[in-house]
């Protein structure tokens, strides 16, 4: 299966995911009397809502590279992750907003079995997050990573709301409001996701130098091609789920053009077979005297 397809695969998950937990966490906030909950099915709505973005830009991202295009349209991936950190900020903003307001008007304690509806919440984001960040790693997907940590951050707010909701219920009358403070708590953990999440994707755009690994593994397979002596500059550019470089080898300044070229298209096809998340790659030949 293509990374493409893994990645939309993970988001329908992600999706099916987020709508189930959006209306259990608001049901069980309503009847069980917790704002933690609530503020918890708030978030997990604008999940919904930021896994369609992130559908929508891979499979926009899946177009063949055309005249207007010559890279792709991979591009779009950073984006897009731009756009799910504005819906992580907004989540995180509604929730304080709801959270400081809830602090100043007098409520009952929630139910206690609002606990056992947030362990098992708690224990499926988790899950959820290890399922769909180790995808994203699969498919080098920025939107996809974003999308996993959506549900880091879902569990997050849980966590908060689990304590919170503890407190109130051990402590009794004056601590009514313990979970309104943990989801007031809840959103900024999630204010600094939104700033992990949003650092890779800009440098992404930026085209900053971020691939030390990658740049290594491209200098020890070019070594492996017969006729390169050595490499010089390499500059690598992430877009989409693909990698582009930008390579110069040296080779035998003695060479005919022709043989230069044919040693340069060897290592273009070493590179694309030995690498397989590499996409166009340009290969400058230098004379090695």
């Amino acid at each position: 299966m293509s990374n493409t397809k893994t990645a939309i695969r993970t988001i329908y998950f992600s999706i099916i995911a987020n709508t189930t937990l959006a209306l259990i966490k608001g049901l069980a906030g309503f009847l069980g009397n917790s704002y933690a909950l609530i503020a918890d099915a708030i978030e997990s709505t604008t999940d919904i809502f930021s896994s369609l973005l992130v559908l929508f830009g891979l499979k926009y991202a899946k177009r063949p590279a055309d005249k207007n295009h010559p890279y792709g349209h991979g591009k779009i991936e950073p984006l897009i992750t731009f756009l799910v950190v504005a819906f992580l900020v907004i989540s995180a903003a509604i929730i304080a907003y709801e959270s400081i307001l809830n602090i100043q008007t007098p409520h009952h304690s929630p139910k206690g079995w609002t606990l056992l509806v947030l362990g098992a919440i708690i224990l499926w984001k988790e899950i959820s997050f290890r399922i769909v960040i180790k995808r994203s790693k699969a498919t080098n997907s920025s939107s996809l990573k974003a999308d996993a940590w959506h549900h880091r951050s879902d569990a997050i707010t849980s966590v908060m709301a689990f304590l919170g909701i503890s407190i109130s219920l051990i402590f009794g009358e004056g601590y009514e409001s313990a979970d309104d403070w943990a989801a007031l708590f809840a959103s900024a953990f999630i204010l600094y996701n939104s700033y992990l999440i949003f650092r890779p994707a800009l440098a992404e755009v930026m085209d900053e130098h971020i691939y030390d690994d990658l740049l290594n593994e491209i200098r020890i397979e070019s070594s492996k091609v017969n006729g390169v002596i050595d490499t010089e500059k390499c500059f690598i550019r992430k877009s989409g789920m693909k990698y582009h470089v930008d390579l110069h080898a040296r080779v035998n300044g003695k060479l005919s053009v022709k043989e230069g070229h044919d040693i340069a298209h060897n290592l273009k096809d070493h590179l694309a077979a030995a690498i397989p998340n590499l996409g166009h790659v340009l290969i400058h030949i230098e004379p090695h005297i």
